[in-house]
């Protein structure tokens, strides 16, 4: 025999979670001790739910097994609720387990009482809850669910007063990655054969790389496909690192900073090859000219078929549906590879460093100079995301974490806290508006608690810069409501025994680096700027 909470913690030990983060309650005391005498598999104890599932998303981003987290009833519950939602649309594979009231009182007027059921049925793959009978059943299931495609959350309940119940072991095997490893989809040869003809009839095709396709790992196949028919490449945001910004097929980044200067060259394809697209970053209809799309994946394309027309869909692993294009007979095209050169080194060279301006490029290039190549940035959301998403020089697709399908501000730090938990070998380094900074500043106690060795820089414009960019757009005669009026002359010494490197020019800025990147434990960067810079940059048009 054992209990409910001991084969709660042994079962999520076996599926290979290390870590559960999150607030703990009354109620999972029981758990919390049973997490705490198996080995191997630790809670961690964050400032704020969000915070917890936002950690437990990107831990399950980038091991492959779902991130856990939880949260208490009600408050706790829509807490957790932001992060789960970003593991939701931004497909980070995540099981997050609420409080919830005895069956009996489940639809009573109770304190805290909310149906966590239904909140959370919107923003995950499945809702359900666990009793003293189907603990191991349950949580193998969520696991299972979490993984498979698209991955993403599964909440699961857990009924107050039954985790010291004892239950009976069961000899259950932990098969739940078979789910992860679904059966191929058969091609269809009709699809396979109308692509080809699209194919040889176009002039100029476009490969379109997307967020499915970096789970997928196919990376060679899109780098041999794009140099056998030599053809321009674009990525999504979170795709980049998909392909080399070093090759001479690049094309850039969609929906990022100067996506006018990367139309010119979409715009005049006349054939668009997606492969892995998610449209949960950027539909298709939103950048595409008026052309055939021809869409690898384990799903068909969601489009606006007003606005594209023809759509053929080769379904499957991408590693065998994406194969069929590499076995297409070499065809001419008319693409220009010299001006694809120039057109890509314009690009690039917008954002180079300038000594004159101490601004919002400046401060991301000289972090890309200071963080080794293997190590992982994270990114909030803002003007900032839109420079970097662009700019950053991203070896592989872990080493950029951001979100873009959820687009939360807040995420950035989180995230890096979960990265450094993740890879404690690897350096990490959060780059983050001031705006976001605010809504998590106070997880700076629980980094230095962890004594988690991390930089954050912090771009302190004073401003929501994005927003502010937005109001500008709109003619509005006026910035109100995105001033921070945080005030820039006075340096801060330390957030929660963090220390804080203040940094307004270029040179002042450089040592901060260096001395940040030689600390043990956690530092902060701030570095004074003015948001007028994004002005050049962000919310270009994108056709």
């Amino acid at each position: 025999m054992t209990t409910v909470a001991r084969q709660f913690a042994q079962t999520l030990k076996e599926i290979g979670v290390r870590y559960v983060f999150g607030v703990p309650s009354g109620n999972m005391i029981d758990y919390i001790e049973a997490l705490r005498e198996e080995e191997d598999i630790d809670f961690v104890l964050t400032g704020h739910e969000t915070t917890a599932a936002f950690m437990a998303g990107v831990t399950g981003r980038l091991s492959g097994v779902p991130g856990v987290c939880f949260g208490t009833f009600g408050p706790g519950a829509t807490n957790l609720s932001t992060g789960v939602g970003g593991a939701f649309l931004d497909r980070f594979p995540m099981i997050a387990f609420t409080d919830e009231m005895p069956e009996h009182l489940q639809n009573r007027t109770i304190q805290m009482n909310i149906d966590h059921q239904q909140l959370f049925r919107p923003v995950t793959k499945l809702s359900t809850r666990f009793t003293a009978e189907n603990v191991r059943e349950i949580l193998l299931k969520a696991a299972g669910i979490a993984v498979s495609e698209y991955p993403g959350p599964v909440h699961v309940g857990v009924c107050a007063g039954i985790g010291q119940t004892e239950v009976g072991k069961t000899d259950t095997k932990v098969s739940y990655l078979q789910l992860k490893k679904e059966l191929s989809k058969q091609v269809m040869d009709d699809s396979v054969e109308e692509a080809q003809q699209l194919f040889h009839r176009a002039q100029k095709p476009i490969l379109a790389v997307g967020l499915s396709a970096v789970r997928a790992e196919i990376q060679p196949l899109i780098i041999s496909a794009a140099e056998k028919f030599q053809l321009p490449v674009v990525v999504t945001p979170m795709a980049k690192g998909m392909f080399p910004e070093t090759h001479p097929l690049y094309a850039g980044v969609l929906f990022h900073a100067l996506s006018d200067v990367v139309a010119l060259t979409y715009k005049q394809t006349d054939l668009v090859i997606g492969i892995g697209y998610d449209p949960v970053e950027f539909n298709y209809e939103e950048w595409m000219p008026d052309v055939p799309l021809i869409h690898f994946d384990k799903k068909n394309a969601d489009v606006d078929s007003a606005h594209i027309k023809t759509v053929v869909n080769i379904l499957g692993e991408l590693k065998n549906s994406f194969a069929h294009f590499l076995r297409f007979k070499e065809s001419q095209n008319t693409w220009n590879l010299k001006e694809l050169k120039i057109r890509k080194n314009i690009l690039l060279s917008r954002f180079l460093p300038r000594e004159d301006f101490f601004g919002p490029v400046n401060i991301i290039a000289g972090l890309r100079e200071a963080l080794p190549s293997d190590g992982i940035l994270t990114v909030d959301v803002g003007a900032h995301l839109h420079l970097a998403g662009q700019m950053w020089q991203t070896p592989s697709p872990e080493k950029l974490l951001i979100t873009n399908g959820w687009s939360s501000m807040g995420f950035a730090l989180p995230a890096a806290l979960a990265a450094k938990l993740h890879s404690p070998e690897l350096p990490v380094a959060c780059l983050t508006g001031d705006g976001g900074f605010l809504m998590t500043v106070g997880e700076l106690a629980t980094a230095k608690r962890l004594n988690l060795n991390i930089v954050f820089v912090v771009i302190y414009d004073n401003s929501l810069s994005l927003i502010r960019i937005k109001q500008e757009n709109k003619q509005c005669k006026s910035h109100y409501g995105t001033p921070l009026h945080i005030h820039t002359k006075e340096a801060t010494n330390h957030y929660f025994g963090v220390p804080v490197i203040r940094a307004t020019n270029q040179n002042e800025y450089r040592k901060a680096l260096e001395k940040a990147f030689q600390q043990n434990g956690p530092v902060v960067i701030e570095a004074v700027t003015d948001g007028q810079e994004y002005e050049q940059f962000v919310l270009r048009p994108n056709k």
